[in-house]
């Protein structure tokens, strides 16, 4: 009897899940569906989500091939998001490698440290970090955006507290073959954490890729603009074509469906990972 309750319990969850799934996939699905249509029949009602006439090929020639050089801000955003993606890999990694697992005085007062520069928000330091990109003569250029985007604390406090649960026998059994820190951190430490880093690459690869932000305040150069920037461009030249406007909508959010779908197994990996340690 408790089985069978145990199930029906499960089975109502699932159920209730994915309804809630299907609400907050409907605003996603009519940007689809609004992508294939004419301009007067996106706001027809009540709503076709299966388009009778289907112009998506117009659509995203206006959109791929118009006067806005929407290809140009895609390839600017993965240029930034790429690089800046890579570079807090790095970074953060060994932050948190040396927080762990090298032995040093004052160690956690550096952590706590780090930790009390999270509730500053990014508002309050725009003007210094402006006028230092400005003295760097960095403004204007994709090199202000990267320096702005690639240190993370958050993502150097959430790789920590994963090679916490690594054992230190392995980094002992490496230090008496011989091995030097740099050895143990790409042998060892590395691999153990792909799962984490491939969720780290996945949260800061969109997190960069929708930064609106930094290249509104860091650029002026219309074709250094990345995919943020460039929809503003087309909302005001195509302020009353909704389906253009949800075709480069769609455009827009394809690579980060694609990272996703490409790294999910790391992250799934990850999840059932921390399961078991629990």
């Amino acid at each position: 009897m408790q089985l069978i309750r145990k199930n029906m319990s499960r089975v109502i969850t699932t159920c209730i899940m994915g309804a809630l799934s299907i609400v907050f996939l409907i605003p996603l699905i009519w940007m689809i569906s609004a992508a294939f249509k004419y301009e007067k029949d996106v706001m027809r009602f009540p709503i076709q989500w299966i388009p009778e006439k289907i112009n998506v090929a117009y659509n995203f020639k206006m959109v791929w091939m118009g006067r806005v050089p929407f290809s140009h801000f895609y390839l600017n955003s993965f240029k930034v998001a790429i690089i800046t993606t890579c570079i807090t890999l790095i970074i953060s990694s060994m932050s948190a490698y040396a927080l762990t697992k090298i032995k040093f005085r004052g160690r956690n007062m550096v952590f706590l440290a780090l930790l009390s520069f999270m509730i500053i928000p990014d508002q309050a330091t725009l003007i210094p970090r402006f006028l230092l990109i400005r003295w760097f003569g960095l403004y204007d250029t994709h090199a202000a955006i990267v320096l702005m985007s690639m240190f993370s604390i958050y993502f150097t406090f959430l790789l920590r507290q994963f090679m916490i649960g690594i054992s230190d026998e392995y980094i002992e059994a490496a230090r008496i073959d011989g091995a030097g820190h740099l050895r143990i951190f790409w042998s060892i430490i590395v691999p153990l954490c792909k799962p984490v880093l491939a969720t780290v690459a996945i949260i800061k690869f969109i997190w960069t890729w929708n930064d609106y932000q930094n290249p509104l305040i860091f650029l002026l150069n219309k074709k250094l603009y990345t995919i943020p920037l460039g929809m503003t461009l087309f909302r005001d030249d195509y302020s009353n074509n909704y389906a253009i406007m949800m075709t480069a909508a769609v455009s827009a959010i394809i690579p980060l469906v694609i990272v996703f779908i490409a790294l999910q197994k790391q992250v799934i990996n990850g999840i059932s990972l921390g399961g078991v340690k629990g």
